[in-house]
């Protein structure tokens, strides 16, 4: 047998397509490209749920929001108030402001305030319901401060409707105001109490829950949340005249919710679009002389 030598020894290499090369380049790429989809799904899913969960656990505190000292109501500029502590059928004793009419005949607001601060924070619009000879009940809620408890949409509904009954066994000719929060505790006692004068809805929603789904689109806020303050549901059962007042400008709530409840209610509601008005100025633009011109006895 021949000796083989050393240069004629051939290593014959494997024979590889450019497809394959190409094929070969791209797995480690893909590879990594998978991974990485994988590990943003699950960065985005754990952040979701952590919103959710964070929406869930603190939605209480983001819709009710009470802050401050609740001053006398003599300390800013309310010289005729009374601070009334009335007891609630659970037994949480709230307090409130009331003043008593001063002109003969003269309705008495019950006031609904709005979500943040405390009831001093409105005194404005208190004092010119007073000066307008008219009486005034205006409750702290329940949590906000100089009251115990703790608010929730049923809590506050069923306070608002003990307030009128109040007002009613005194022989009180009530009309029903809500400022921007307050507009869902006023139209749900509108809606239970068809006796009252006039509700007027200040800066009003369609529900809070519309409200936290413009804001967070992608949360399903009307799963997670438990006060739905469904304005929009009950309007169309209230029997009493309405006056709805929004700002043009407003960008708390927008407008086209005062807009379709002026659309669910019909004939019985009149809606004042206030040009350059925004959430917390609709007092300045006249509100409160608009209410007086349009008083059902008028």
């Amino acid at each position: 047998m021949r000796a083989i030598s050393p240069q004629e020894v051939r290593v014959t290499q494997p024979h590889t397509t450019d497809n394959e090369q190409q094929i070969q380049t791209d797995q480690p790429s893909r590879s990594w490209l998978k991974r990485a989809l994988i590990s943003v799904v699950a960065v985005g899913g754990v952040a979701y749920v952590a919103a959710a969960g964070y929406m869930y656990l603190n939605q209480r505190s983001l819709l009710f929001k009470p802050s401050g000292v609740l001053p006398e109501p003599q300390a800013v500029g309310l010289a005729d108030a009374t601070v009334l502590k009335v007891p609630m059928s659970d037994g949480v004793e709230l307090t409130t402001w009331s003043v008593p009419a001063s002109a003969e005949g003269a309705p008495t607001v019950l006031f609904f305030h709005g979500q943040s601060g405390n009831l001093g924070d409105r005194v404005q619009r208190l004092e010119e319901i007073v000066d307008s000879g008219f009486g005034l009940l205006a409750p702290s809620y329940r949590g906000y401060p100089g009251s115990p408890g703790e608010p929730s949409e049923q809590a506050l509904i069923s306070d608002g409707v003990e307030l009128f009954d109040l007002l009613e066994t005194q022989g009180e000719t009530v009309i029903l105001h809500g400022q921007s929060l307050g507009t869902g505790i006023a139209t749900a006692v509108a809606e239970q109490r068809p006796e009252a004068e006039l509700l007027v809805l200040e800066a009003p929603f369609t529900a809070t829950v519309d409200v936290a789904a413009e804001r967070y689109p992608w949360l399903p806020v009307s799963a997670l949340m438990k006060d739905h303050f469904a304005t929009r549901d009950l309007i169309d059962d209230v029997e009493v005249p309405i006056l709805i007042f929004h700002g043009s400008e407003d960008e708390t709530v927008p407008p086209h919710h005062s807009k379709k409840l002026a659309e669910l209610s019909g004939a019985k509601a009149q809606l004042f679009m206030i040009p350059g008005g925004t959430h917390n100025d609709l007092w300045s633009h006249g509100l409160w002389q608009e209410v007086r011109q349009n008083l059902p006895a008028n």
